[in-house]
């Protein structure tokens, strides 16, 4: 199992900061692996809501069906699965005066055989969640409130 988390604070109050990051084809503009992120279901943005997420990582391609899995006011999780990955992204949310702090938390737990690359892949998790650190700030405060 691979862990990675970070904490940013982006200029925008959290409820517009939650309701962003709680659309997960956003991921588009915040997450530096992923390629492609589109809702595969309709209605409502609610606990149950499906993306079908196309990323690229070491130079592999590698798609996974992500759900919604929790959201209140300041708290949104993905859970995102495959054949070889159970990925989890957990995003906390505080307010600060008129800032937002955001943890972000990501779990990988591989699968089979996959598990043996838990060790040598975990740099590289650790580099994109330094990215992570950039890019999310930047999408937020590009998107329109």
């Amino acid at each position: 199992m691979v862990h990675v988390e970070r904490q940013v604070t982006v200029q925008r109050p959290l409820a517009e900061v939650v309701r962003y990051l709680a659309d997960f084809s956003h991921a588009v503009d915040w997450d530096p692996g992923t390629q492609e992120c589109d809702r595969i279901d309709s209605g409502p943005l609610a606990e149950g809501a499906q993306w079908h997420n196309v990323s690229v990582f070491r130079g592999r391609r590698t798609e996974l069906r992500y759900r919604l899995v929790t959201l209140t006011d300041d708290h949104v999780v993905f859970v995102g699965e495959n054949r070889t990955a159970t990925s989890r992204d957990d995003l906390g949310f505080r307010a600060e005066g008129e800032s937002t702090v955001i943890t972000y938390r990501a779990t990988i737990r591989f699968h089979g055989l996959a598990r043996l690359a838990d060790p040598f892949l975990r740099r590289e998790f650790e580099r994109l969640g330094d990215e992570i650190t950039v890019s999310m700030p930047e999408a937020i405060e590009r998107h329109p409130a």
